[in-house]
């Protein structure tokens, strides 16, 4: 059974976010909070934890398109390749915030990952979720929780989700209620940026 623990996002308790990291740092699944709408993760660097979440999401773990949880863009470099002062300079005045982007992968992958051309990465405006990274010390995996309902894509209530997922990762943060809308996502591992979902971020940051 996974834990259920409260978290507020305004000012997170840091012995809350210590069992959180515990439970990241011994290979276990999470539900978190973001900007947008809840997400299933876990620490890129623990293989064994990327399976479980693939084996979830019913994808081989290397075709797998998750994004990075970042806590601000100072390491992005040991993720994504060198990116250019314009495609920056727009990463710097969205985030963070409700994106996702696409960028080239860098050679410094975790292993698992070597094979990709591009990485999401995210640096959400939520609290909970930067203050899990920067005790972590490294990001965390990110994938969207749909939900089976036609109607709404997305679960918002934390206890529902905790009722839900209970037996398929170990804790669940209720950091109140989230979001229905997923985050924008810009591919910018080509010459032109490009838009492969509009949701929450605005795309007046262009």
């Amino acid at each position: 059974m996974a834990q259920f623990i409260r978290i507020y996002e305004e000012n997170p308790n840091p012995r809350e976010i210590d069992k959180v990291v515990k439970v990241l740092k011994n290979g276990g699944l999470i539900i978190y909070p973001t900007d947008t709408v809840y997400g299933l993760g876990c620490d890129i660097m623990n293989t064994k934890a990327l399976e479980r979440v693939a084996k979830i999401k019913k994808v081989k773990l290397e075709k797998a398109n998750f994004s990075f949880i970042c806590e601000d863009l100072s390491n992005l470099s040991d993720y994504v390749k060198q990116i250019d002062t314009s495609t920056f300079k727009i990463l710097k005045r969205a985030l963070p915030g409700p994106y996702t982007f696409i960028l080239p992968g860098a050679k410094t992958l975790p292993s698992v990952f070597k094979k990709k051309k591009t990485v999401g990465i995210r640096v959400p405006a939520n609290n909970i979720a930067l203050e899990i990274v920067r005790q972590l010390g490294n990001p965390i995996i990110s994938t969207s929780i749909r939900d089976d309902d036609e109607i709404l894509e997305y679960t918002t209530d934390p206890e529902l989700i905790h009722e839900k997922w209970d037996n398929l990762v170990d804790l669940v943060i209720d950091g109140g209620y989230g979001d229905n809308e997923a985050s924008t996502v810009i591919d910018f591992s080509e010459e032109e940026p490009l838009i492969v979902r509009e949701g929450k971020g605005s795309l007046e940051i262009f």
